[in-house]
């Protein structure tokens, strides 16, 4: 029999979590294209501890309980972050969806993931034993799976406040609006007396997780951009091995020209 509870606050419904085998939701997007028939439904949409976005030091912190709709509207939220959501689906989508949902349905498609990739942002995930801070990229597991515990729940994303200004943000559709991507890539790049302070490049849609490679682009920090010229060659050719494509409705080989056409632009958008 399909059960439901609708916890008030954030201890009644992390009680529930703890005893109860039941799916997390907020907006229900995702989930009710999938829903089982026979399962147990927790909503953490209205809950006013997960759905707030405030800074804090260095940090903003976004409850996963926030949707698409608000982190548009925010002051707070960056234009990077603004950018990727404004294009999930329609309004009334945006409406209802929440972050926590796109990121713990663990698409490798979720629009919002991605730049939580780029920009090395962290969950922050409670139960009634505690809570830790988890580094987004480690809480992606493979498609479909995360980290996330039985009894846990998402409550905030913690991402860098600063440092986002400089971005490069493409979503490859099937059409211009209200598509799921073919291909999405973000990057950063930063610089400091004349040096890259920081390179971040992330690519989703492609394989069965965020693809998101610090190695690779820490190959380009601290260069300046004729010495990072000089290394472009090597820089992509890494990258050309490192994205390995899954293959769907979108072939592979389409995947993998998009991915490095896109990582090329970026680089030449910022004189490499």
């Amino acid at each position: 029999m399909v059960k439901s509870y609708i916890p008030s606050s954030l201890g009644e419904a992390l009680a529930i979590r703890a005893q109860e085998s039941v799916i997390p939701y907020g907006g229900g997007t995702d989930l009710m294209i999938e829903a089982p028939d026979d399962a147990s439904y927790l909503f953490v949409g209205k809950i006013p501890d997960i759905r707030k976005i405030a800074e804090e030091g260095e940090i903003i912190r976004i409850g996963a309980a926030c949707t698409f709709t608000e982190i548009t509207e925010s002051s707070l939220a960056p234009d990077l972050l603004k950018e990727a959501v404004s294009r999930i689906g329609g309004p009334a989508i945006r409406n209802l969806g929440t972050v926590g949902g796109n990121i713990g349905n663990g698409s490798p498609k979720a629009d919002s993931a991605l730049i939580f990739f780029v920009t090395d942002s962290s969950l922050r995930l409670i139960s009634n034993q505690g809570e830790r801070i988890l580094p987004v990229r480690d809480f992606y597991l493979g498609r479909k799976q995360t980290a996330l515990r039985s009894d846990e729940l998402i409550a905030e994303v913690l991402m860098p406040r600063t440092g986002l200004e400089n971005y490069y943000y493409k979503k490859i559709g099937a059409r211009n609006a209200q598509a799921i991507s073919r291909v999405s890539f973000a990057a950063l790049m930063n610089m400091s007396g004349g040096r890259i302070e920081n390179c971040a490049a992330a690519f989703g849609a492609v394989s069965d997780v965020v693809i998101r490679r610090n190695d690779i682009d820490a190959m380009l920090t601290g260069k300046t951009i004729a010495e990072a010229r000089a290394l472009k060659a090597s820089y992509l050719e890494q990258y050309d091995r490192a994205i390995v494509p899954i293959t769907g409705r979108i072939s592979a080989e389409y995947r993998k020209a998009v991915c490095m056409n896109l990582l090329r632009d970026f680089l030449e958008s910022n004189g490499i």
